[in-house]
């Protein structure tokens, strides 16, 4: 596995980010494309807990992505208080994320805009994302296929991104957008095909926004509990398509098939991820 740094930059103008990002399909860390935001000096832990501790979240563990009654669900809601108390101080794998946090607090939307550094953002679904210290993100890419904006607040985060191609390396599951890779213990006698990946990495601090393009596969770890914004955009007609796609194969056929076949489906998943990986392996070799 070979991981490049991801750039960081301050004062990119939208033609150079256009010109050497967003159309080559690159990583960029901004370094100050949210130095006006009020969320970026006004959100943290004790402000959120005063204002809006009461609200009852969901909760994700390490079995999100397991075959079952319990696949894609959450199983635990703890009031926002509790958690962030429990994060700020302590390790834990519980997240906090498809939840729309905005919903129940519209008046914080107030507290950010949506960047001129390009057009057309999606102004209707942003999200909070939410975690402890130890806890990750599991590999995959966003269901939507949008242009990912992700801004970190208070704490750090480690990021792994690896470009669409990459797929068959990375043991990408048929009718999902999820990889069975453990990036940060990699087993490559039971998946040698991603040792020859081909990624990204960096560390993003308060304050700091990663652009991830369209359909790029992420990794996320949390360095210590803390939370973040993403904001969404599309660059072309094609990436809502493949979202619509993406959406309707999730919702009718993959959840359909673990309810019917639970764990049958699971295993034809990884079977077929690993039938990919070999095909990669014998084209590489030949």
């Amino acid at each position: 596995m070979q991981l490049e740094t991801i750039e960081k930059r301050q004062g990119l103008t939208p033609q150079t980010f256009q010109k050497e990002y967003l159309e080559p399909r690159k990583p960029v860390v901004f370094q100050d494309l949210v130095n006006d935001w009020p969320a970026t000096h006004k959100w943290t832990f004790d402000w959120l807990r005063e204002h809006y501790g009461h609200l009852e979240v969901p909760l994700y563990g390490n079995d999100f992505h397991q075959a079952g009654k319990y696949y894609m669900t959450a199983h635990r809601h703890m009031k926002l208080a509790e958690y962030l108390t429990l994060i700020e101080n302590e390790p834990t794998d519980l997240r906090m994320f498809l939840y729309n946090i905005f919903e129940h607090a519209p008046e914080l939307a107030r507290d950010f805009h949506m960047p001129t550094i390009m057009k057309g953002w999606n102004k209707r679904y942003y999200f909070m994302f939410f975690g402890g210290q130890g806890s990750s993100v599991n590999l995959h890419y966003d269901i939507d296929c949008s242009h990912v904006f992700l801004t970190q607040f208070q704490t750090r985060k480690r990021v792994y991104l690896f470009p669409p191609e990459e797929a068959p390396k990375l043991y990408r599951e048929p009718y999902t957008v999820k990889s069975q890779m453990d990036v940060n213990n990699p087993d490559f006698d039971q998946y040698p095909a991603f040792q020859y990946a081909h990624g990204y990495q960096t560390i993003l601090e308060h304050g700091e926004t990663l652009f991830i393009p369209s359909q790029f596969w992420h990794h996320i770890d949390y360095i210590e509990g803390g939370f973040s914004l993403a904001l969404r955009a599309y660059d072309s007609f094609g990436l809502k398509a493949k979202a619509l796609t993406n959406l309707a194969t999730h919702f009718v056929v993959d959840k359909g098939l673990n309810r019917l076949w639970g764990q049958g489906w699971s295993d034809w998943k990884r079977e077929q991820a690993q039938k990919r990986a070999q095909r990669f392996l014998r084209a590489r070799s030949a």
